[in-house]
C-alpha cells in the first residue's frame, strides 16, 4: 500500500497527538492531582490544629483514636499536646508548636498553589498545542476530501 504525502502527514499529526501530547496532559493532570490532594490533606491538618487549639488545655491529657490501617482504630492518649509532629517533605518530620505548625502549613500551602498554578498553565499549553493539531488535521483533511477541479470546470 503506498502512502500520499498527505496521507503520510496525517498519520504523523495523528500519532503526535495520541503518542506525544495526549500523553503529556494525562501527566500533568495526574500531577496535578497529587499536589491538590497533598493540599487537601495540609487543609484538613490545619482545620484539626485550630480546632485542638481552641479545645484542648496544653496540660490537660488529649484523647484521640488512630488509625493504625484497614480502619482499624484504637485509642491513644496524649499527655502533653501542645506540640505536633509534622512531615516536612522527604520522609522528615518536626516537632512543632500548634502556631509554628499553622505558619508552616500557610506557607506550605502558597507553594503548593503555586506548583497547581504552574501546573494548570502547562496543561493550558498542551491543550492548545492539541487543539492546533486537531485543526491542522482537518485542513489536512479537508485538502484531501475535496477533489481537485480541472480548469475545464472553471470554463464552463
Amino acid at each position: 500500500m503506498n502512502m500520499s504525502s498527505s496521507d503520510s502527514k496525517v498519520f504523523e499529526y495523528e500519532s503526535f497527538l495520541n503518542e506525544r501530547l495526549r500523553e503529556d496532559l494525562r501527566l500533568i493532570l495526574e500531577q496535578r492531582d497529587k499536589l491538590y490532594g497533598e493540599l487537601t490533606e495540609y487543609f484538613q491538618l490545619r482545620a484539626t490544629i485550630q480546632k485542638i487549639k481552641e479545645d484542648v488545655k496544653p496540660e490537660s491529657l488529649l484523647k484521640t483514636k488512630v488509625d493504625l490501617g484497614c480502619n482499624f482504630y484504637v485509642q491513644a492518649n496524649i499527655p502533653d499536646p501542645s506540640t505536633i509532629c509534622v512531615a516536612i517533605g522527604y520522609g522528615f518530620f518536626l516537632d512543632m508548636t500548634f502556631d509554628e505548625a499553622l505558619a508552616f502549613i500557610q506557607r506550605k500551602t502558597e507553594v503548593l498553589q503555586d506548583k497547581i498554578d504552574c501546573q494548570t498553565r502547562d496543561a493550558g499549553r498542551v491543550k492548545a498545542h492539541i487543539r492546533l493539531v486537531l485543526e491542522g488535521l482537518r485542513e489536512l483533511q479537508q485538502i484531501q476530501a475535496q477533489p481537485r477541479s480541472s480548469h475545464k470546470d472553471f470554463l464552463s
